[in-house]
């Protein structure tokens, strides 16, 4: 985008749209600020339509119909669906910011740096586990960091199989943020679906699996030469290292602080601990000199309308199944397990089609956590984390996977189907069993 473009009137009005969506989806508890967040955020994806995907403009539209639709037949189905957009916009634009505002960081960059050294095989596991970790308070945002390390590689050297790997590398570490990521949107919409079910256990669970699924990576790349040239050392330093865990921590515990002590949803939580974090982070800057500039949201037009259509529609879809379904809607006990072996393949179908797994999870959530026995709840918390996680690496739809084919050149269908099928495949049918068996035994 060009300097001119960024100073253009509907790209400053893009941005402060977003700006306003994001303040009032902090002031929720005012009346009426729902609905300003969502026309606001609406305005901005509007104003940003040029620059969406082809997906994203069927989700607006899509978003558009049904809320004129459920304006005119169901008031409170849209009532529900403007609270459940403003809350996770807030979320989403929060984890932007942040992003933005430690990408600035020249920790981050030596970070990034460190991550491609060593031989193949310590090099996968050094990016995988880096974007993993770089995942927890970046989200997407770690996707774009290590993607420009791995095009950088790209345009000095050229492709090679140890440029694929990293790509591989890069989407899988980012993939398993939805599985145990406390910071993750994935977990949110899960805990706001599954009020049963507390956080520690479904990081609990979902963290093991998530290191497994990172080691079992290794088994699915293509194999490299390990000659002198590739064999290089940036070593960061544990300060660096030491400095970003501690951030990580400190947004992690006021997340915990402010749901668990203070009573708000896991989402309004996370929007706040992160906002605390950028504004820390912009005075500090302010404090050494720099100008603390806010970031433009101009640029987030596709990452608005996937997260906000998707939270809109699942959110109204969901009022309409409860009010016309949850009063009949049961399942057999055999039904239990297979809906939770199920589940991981309903996500990824969704997402073959281009659905968000925002979308996919609120339907699952609104539907079967209502109907699902209490003592077996965290199973089907389990399998929903799974099938979104493998969404996101293995579906060519998903924001992450278009972003990394923005950086290298990768195409989407080539870098999230065809590298990560058979992955994918084993992680979901494995997710899928687990989960059934724990629902067998804790139901």
């Amino acid at each position: 985008m060009s300097a001119a473009a960024d100073k253009s009137p509907v790209w400053v009005l893009r941005s402060l749209f977003a700006w306003v969506a994001l303040v009032a989806g902090v002031l929720l508890p005012l009346p009426g600020a729902d609905a300003v967040a969502a026309v606001a955020v609406t305005l901005a994806m509007l104003l940003g339509w040029r620059d969406l995907r082809p997906v994203a403009r069927m989700l607006l539209l899509l978003m558009l119909a049904a809320a004129l639709a459920a304006a005119l037949l169901e008031p409170q189905a849209l009532a529900r669906g403007v609270r459940n957009m403003a809350i996770l916009i807030g979320l989403i634009i929060s984890v932007i910011l942040l992003s933005a505002v430690l990408s600035r960081s020249r920790d981050l960059a030596r970070l990034s740096a460190s991550l491609f050294g060593g031989r193949s095989l310590t090099r996968y596991y050094s990016l995988t586990f880096g974007t993993a970790f770089l995942s927890i308070p970046l989200n997407f945002g770690a996707v774009g960091v290590v993607a420009a390390l791995v095009a950088d590689r790209i345009n000095g050297r050229g492709h090679s199989a140890g440029t694929r790997n990293a790509a591989r590398a890069t989407l899988r570490g980012f993939a398993a943020a939805p599985l145990c990521s406390p910071l993750s949107i994935s977990v949110a919409v899960v805990l706001t679906f599954l009020p049963g079910l507390q956080g520690w256990q479904l990081i609990g669970m979902g963290l093991p699996v998530a290191v497994l699924f990172l080691l079992a990576g290794a088994l699915f790349r293509e194999p490299e030469n390990d000659d002198a040239a590739s064999v290089e050392a940036r070593d960061a330093g544990a300060g660096p290292w030491l400095r970003f865990t501690a951030l990580i921590g400190v947004i992690c515990a006021g997340t915990l602080a402010l749901s668990a002590g203070a009573g708000l949803s896991y989402p309004r939580a996370v929007t706040l601990s992160c906002l605390t974090v950028v504004v820390l982070g912009l005075a500090w800057g302010a404090w050494r000199g720099e100008r603390p500039t806010p970031p433009s949201l101009a640029p987030a037009s596709n990452e608005l309308v996937i997260v906000g259509a998707s939270a809109f529609l699942g959110a109204l879809v969901s009022a309409l199944a409860e009010h016309h379904l949850s009063a009949s809607l049961a399942l057999p006990g055999w039904g239990y397990p297979l809906a939770a072996l199920l589940v991981p393949w309903v996500f990824y179908a969704a997402g073959m089609m281009g659905f968000n797994p925002i979308l996919t999870g609120t339907l699952v959530g609104a539907l079967l956590g209502p109907i699902w026995p209490p003592q077996a709840i965290q199973a089907l918390g389990l399998s929903m984390v799974c099938g979104w996680a493998m969404t996101g690496v293995g579906t060519p739809y998903a924001a992450n996977v278009l972003l990394l084919e923005r950086f290298t050149g990768y195409p989407a269908w080539r870098s999230a189907v065809l590298w990560n099928r058979a992955l994918t495949l084993t992680v979901m049918l494995s997710g899928g069993v687990l989960a059934a068996l724990l629902t067998l035994w804790l139901a």
